[in-house]
C-alpha cells in the first residue's frame, strides 16, 4: 500500500528513497517534510520518494485515485487497516476502479479523548503547510514534460475523502496552498470530495468562509452527516472548553443549503450511522451492519465515484436521506 505522511520517522528527517521508515509514535509534531512511502509488511514501511510514488500512481491499473485523510486519535496502523477495509470494499464492487491512498498526519498518543482532541487539532492545522507542498509537487509533476509528457498524460481521476478532523486538514491545506503558492485561486483538481462526519463548523463551505476553497477545488462536494454522531461530542466538549461555540458540519450538514455553492450536496446518515458503528456512529462510511459487507453510505460514495454525479437521474437535487 502506498501512503504519504508528515509524521516524523525514527530515522533522520532527511528524505532518502529506498530506506526503512519507522513512525516515531511519541512525536506528534507536524514535520515540514513530507515522505512518500509504501507499506511492505505488517508494521514495515519503506520510503520511495515522490517521483517513484507519482509514477506508480500513474501506472496503477485503477482508473481513479481516492486520497483518504483520516480523523483524530488515529495511529498509523489503525489508519492503514481502515484503508485496507475500504480498498477491499472497492475492489469487490469493481476491480481496478479505485486505488485508495492515505495521507497520514500526526495524531497524539496520549490518554484521554478531549486532551487528544485539542492536541490533534493543533497538528491538523500545522499539517496544512506540509500537505500543501504535496499539491505543489503534484502540479509540477503533472506539468513536467519529462515525467508526464503530453504524448503520455496521466488520465486518472482524482478524488478525496476526508473523515472527521481530516476535514480540518483538507480545509487548512487548501487555504495555505491558495495563500502561499497560487496567484489565481485554487484550481479544479478533484472530481469528488467526500466530507464524512466533518469536524469543521457547519457554515465552512459558504463563500467567504475558511472552507470555500474545497468547493473551488472540486466538481462535487458531498457532505455526509448524522446528528447522533457521538464521537463529534468530543469536538463539542473541547471547543466549548476553549470558548468556541459552533455546530459541526458532520452533525447538521451545511448550515444553509441556499448559501452553500451549487456543487455542494448533503446526505443525512442519521438512520444508519449507529447501525454501522455502534455506539459511536462515526465511521459509518465503510462496512455496513455486517463487517466486510458494504453499507449504504459506502454504496452512495462508490456510485458517485463511478458516475461523477451525486444524483445522476435528478439533475437539480442536492439532498437525500439514507435508510436501510
Amino acid at each position: 500500500m502506498l501512503f504519504i505522511t508528515n509524521r516524523f520517522p525514527k530515522q533522520s528527517i532527511r528524505s532518502r528513497a529506498g530506506r526503512k521508515f519507522d513512525f516515531d509514535l511519541d512525536n506528534n509534531a507536524s514535520s515540514n517534510s513530507i515522505f512518500f512511502c509504501e507499506k511492505t509488511d505488517d508494521q514495515a514501511y519503506r520510503e520511495i520518494g515522490s517521483i517513484e510514488f507519482l509514477t506508480r500512481l500513474k501506472l496503477a491499473p485503477q482508473r481513479q485515485l481516492l486520497f483518504y485523510i483520516h480523523g483524530f486519535s488515529n495511529l498509523p496502523e489503525d489508519i492503514l487497516r481502515a484503508v485496507e477495509e475500504f480498498q477491499t470494499l472497492c475492489d469487490e464492487k469493481k476491480a481496478d476502479e479505485v486505488l485508495v491512498v492515505p495521507l497520514i498526519w500526526p495524531c497524539d498518543n496520549d490518554f484521554g479523548v478531549v486532551k487528544d482532541y485539542w492536541d490533534d487539532q493543533k497538528s491538523a492545522d500545522s499539517s496544512a503547510y506540509s500537505f500543501a507542498r504535496i499539491l505543489e509537487k503534484f502540479v509540477h509533476w503533472r506539468n513536467s514534460e519529462k515525467y508526464n509528457p503530453q504524448a503520455d498524460p496521466c488520465l486518472k481521476r482524482i478524488n478525496v475523502l476526508a473523515h472527521s478532523m481530516g476535514n480540518r486538514v483538507l480545509r487548512e491545506t487548501l487555504a495555505a496552498w491558495n495563500r502561499y503558492d497560487l496567484a489565481d485561486g485554487v484550481p479544479l483538481i478533484f472530481r469528488n470530495t467526500f466530507l464524512v462526519a466533518a469536524d469543521i463548523v457547519n457554515e465552512s463551505l459558504q463563500p467567504g468562509n475558511r472552507g470555500e476553497h474545497i468547493c473551488h477545488a472540486s466538481r462535487n462536494v458531498i457532505v455526509y452527516y448524522a446528528s447522533d454522531d457521538l464521537a463529534l461530542r468530543a469536538s463539542k466538549a473541547s471547543n466549548l472548553r476553549n470558548k468556541i461555540a459552533s455546530r459541526r458540519l458532520g452533525h447538521t450538514g451545511p448550515e444553509d443549503m441556499q448559501l452553500a455553492p451549487a456543487n455542494v450536496y448533503a446526505v443525512d446518515c442519521d438512520d444508519v450511522n449507529n447501525l454501522y458503528d455502534n455506539p459511536k456512529g462515526h465511521t459509518y462510511f465503510r462496512s455496513g451492519i455486517v463487517a466486510g459487507k458494504p453499507g449504504l453510505v459506502f454504496e452512495h460514495i462508490f456510485e458517485a465515484l463511478l458516475s461523477g454525479r451525486v444524483f445522476p437521474d435528478e439533475e437539480f437535487r442536492r439532498t437525500t436521506i439514507i435508510r436501510e
